[in-house]
């Protein structure tokens, strides 16, 4: 808060007032005492440091800021505390996109598994080692550029959102995947096991099922590759965006940028789901449980099998005797069957043949009798409309009365004769609802 002074002038004095006869003293001073006065608690403990060690007050103070920076650095040297790369101690402040956070705050060991306050502790070790003020006051003359990468790296792995962003693309916490020659001279279930502890940190259902050991159950392993097999994974690939223009000037430009990005998102996505289906399938062909999963149900299958056989022998056995009489039976049947089908073959081509002559006897009934033309030659349309009629009495009835109608008509040469036949056959059919009044014009009455 901001402080004002403000100039007050003291009275003035009565005039002709004078301090050698005006002044009068209302009381007096004792006489001066001496004492010792000595410091007690901690500003006795500093006076006594300063006394030993012949220290100013400016000197102490340095002093005991610099062993309060390593007692801090000693206190959290077991959990938070790995060598620094000279490397990452120059690196552009700029560049924090570039940057392993974890290591920038000696986290690189705990990664996505540090704790919120474990940040804030390896960010207070990092700041007392490396503020500008302590190395200005030490004599360094290196810029604050890795200060501010420690800044930038704590307020990024404080923040939820962007740790999470962070964490999605973070590749140093990935467990590379043995190769098949390693998992076959090692141990399948300790090498692959941290890939997929690894991996499952992206998981958006948790917990995520261990792999196992060689004592798991089909179902535990069925149940595992499953899950890895319809992973749902949260990775989002946002911190690895092209930075979007905050200038409202070419908003083109930035529309154009966050398509970018979106695109650039899904592919890196597809391309993630597609490493990971392939590292199942590794493990999978690699995974000795499955090879004696498959080899105990073939086995179960085969005895299922050679009981079903057994049985089947036996079963075909006690009936052979059976089969044998009934095969007899059958023969003796299909004979008979057989020589009644070729009687029935007989009278059915018999019956056919005789309609065949019956329906010439029809046709030439007409012809014989000029297409009942009484003048001439009878015309085409005369020759078509009377056969046509005849064609449509044929297929009105059936094999019975066709050769009763022939009977009639056998013999019979005058065109009279014949077209009252057939006329009286006309309306019989019409009576009987099997002709429609008017249809066979030629051949009614």
């Amino acid at each position: 808060m901001a402080s004002a002074q403000v100039a007050l002038p003291l009275p003035l004095l009565p005039d002709g007032w004078s301090g050698e006869k005006d002044f009068k003293a209302i009381g007096s001073l004792s006489s001066a005492t001496q004492r010792n006065i000595e410091p007690v608690g901690p500003h006795f403990l500093a006076h006594a440091r300063r006394k030993r060690h012949h220290r100013t007050f400016s000197e102490d103070d340095r002093i005991q800021a610099q062993e309060n920076v390593k007692k801090v650095e000693d206190e959290d040297a077991g959990e938070i505390s790995e060598p620094e790369d000279p490397l990452m101690l120059q690196r552009d402040a700029k560049d924090w996109k570039g940057q392993d956070h974890y290591a920038v705050l000696g986290l690189s060991k705990y990664r996505y598994r540090a704790t919120e306050d474990q940040i804030k502790r390896a960010h207070r070790k990092k700041v007392l080692r490396h503020h500008p003020d302590k190395k200005a006051a030490a004599g360094s003359t290196e810029d604050d550029s890795f200060f501010k990468c420690i800044q930038k790296a704590t307020e990024i792995l404080l923040d939820p959102v962007k740790r999470r962003q962070f964490d999605s693309v973070d590749e140093n916490a990935d467990v590379e995947p043995p190769s098949k020659k390693d998992t076959k001279k090692g141990n399948f279930y300790k090498l692959w096991d941290p890939v997929f502890v690894a991996e499952s940190r992206f998981s958006k259902v948790q917990p995520v099922p261990r792999l196992g050991n060689d004592k798991s159950t089909k179902e535990d392993v069925e149940k595992f590759y499953n899950f890895w097999y319809n992973f749902d994974s949260w990775r989002t690939f946002e911190y690895q965006d092209e930075d979007v223009p905050d200038d409202n000037e070419n908003r083109d430009q930035k529309r154009h940028i966050e398509r970018k990005n979106t695109n650039a998102r899904k592919k890196k996505k597809t391309e993630d789901t597609s490493r990971l289906r392939k590292l199942v399938d590794d493990a999978l062909a690699l995974d000795e449980r499955i090879k004696k999963f498959r080899t105990e149900e073939r086995a179960h299958k085969d005895k299922r099998r050679l009981d079903k056989e057994a049985e089947t022998k036996r079963l075909a056995e006690e009936a052979s005797k059976a089969k044998e009489e009934q095969a007899r039976l059958n023969a003796e049947k299909e004979v008979a069957e057989k020589a009644e089908k070729a009687e029935g073959k007989k009278a059915k081509e018999a019956a056919k043949n005789a309609a065949k002559k019956n329906k010439r006897v029809l046709k030439s009934s007409v012809k014989d009798v000029n297409y009942f033309e009484e003048g001439g030659n009878a015309s085409a349309g005369q020759v078509d409309a009377v056969l046509n009629d005849v064609d449509l009495l044929i297929a009105k009835i059936d094999n019975e009365d066709l050769a009763a109608l022939a009977g009639k008509l056998g013999g019979k040469e005058d065109a009279k004769g014949v077209k009252e036949i057939y006329a009286e056959e006309v309306k019989r059919l019409v009576g009987a609802g099997t002709l429609k009044e008017g249809e066979a014009k030629t051949l009614a009455a």
